[in-house]
Formats: C-alpha cells, structure tokens, sequence
C-alpha cells in the first residue's frame, strides 16, 4: 500500500470513528478533549460535529492552521499529564475523548499511551468514549464502527 493511500486509510478512519463517538455520547453529559492539536484538523472536525460541547485541547506547542485555533480558555498548552491533572482538579468531564499524542517512535508512543491512561481515565465520564491511535490501558475496548481495519483505531469505554 503507498503511503498516500495509507494516509487516507487512516483519516477516513479517524473521522468515521469520531463521528461514530459522537453517536454513543449523545446522552451522555460532559464535554469533550482533543489530545494533541497538531495543525487542527480533527479538532476542527470536532467542533463541526460536536457543536453544542465544550472542547478542551492539549498539546505541548500551538501551531495548527489558523483557522482552527481553539479558544484561549480550553487550549491547554503543556505536557499532557498536568494539563490532564488540571482538569481533574477542576472537575471538567469528559464525555468524549481523542488521544493523538506521540513522538512517531511505536515503543514510545505505546508506552506514553499506557502511561497517561490512569490520568486519562480521572477526567472521564463513567461510560464516556475514547478514540485512541494508541493502545491506552484499564479501559473496555470496543469493536468501534464498521468498516474500519482492526488495529488501524482504536475505541474504549471509561
């Protein structure tokens, strides 16, 4: 497979699995949070589909596309485990999250992923939805949508 068509693979991946997160969210309350900003296209997505939730971001950096900045109030820009303790300490919830960190090393990202799971999960809705690029830990894996290779995302229950 070229990587162009890998790369497509792996968006429409991403989107479909979003928007079928956002399907199993409906009744649940909390906002939502965008792990790793990057240029903003999946945040943008999110506020696309997702119109009436908060949407918190982290990431080390901000440096998306301009369009796609998220307001000052709900980007938190740091290492993840703080930012993440900082909205566990002010009891923000999260109803549906994204997790796109990663160095592009798979050893270190997996285990990054299965380091931030704890901290993860303390901000999570009970029966909130994770969409994860990385194997996260202590979670209910679910099949996720239909159509999507095993592997290529991955999806949780908190």
């Amino acid at each position: 497979m070229s990587r162009l068509d890998s790369m497509l693979r792996r968006l429409t991946a991403q989107r479909d699995g979003l928007n079928w997160a956002a399907d199993q969210v409906t009744d649940i309350s909390g906002d939502v949070l965008d792990m790793g900003l990057g240029n903003g296209r999946t945040y943008d997505h999110l506020r696309e589909i997702l119109t009436d939730r908060r949407i918190w971001v982290i990431d080390r950096v901000l440096q998306c596309h301009p369009s796609c900045v998220p307001p000052e109030a709900d980007f938190l820009q740091g290492e993840a485990e703080p930012m993440l303790n900082r909205l566990a300490q002010n009891d923000h919830q999260v109803a549906l999250a994204h997790y796109d960190f990663g160095f592009g090393i798979k050893e270190k990202d997996v285990a990054e992923a299965a380091r931030l799971s704890p901290t993860i999960a303390s901000v999570m809705v009970p029966g909130g939805i994770i969409v994860s690029g990385q194997p996260l830990v202590g979670f209910t894996e679910l099949d996720g949508p239909v159509g999507i290779p095993p592997g290529r995302y991955l999806f949780y229950r908190a």
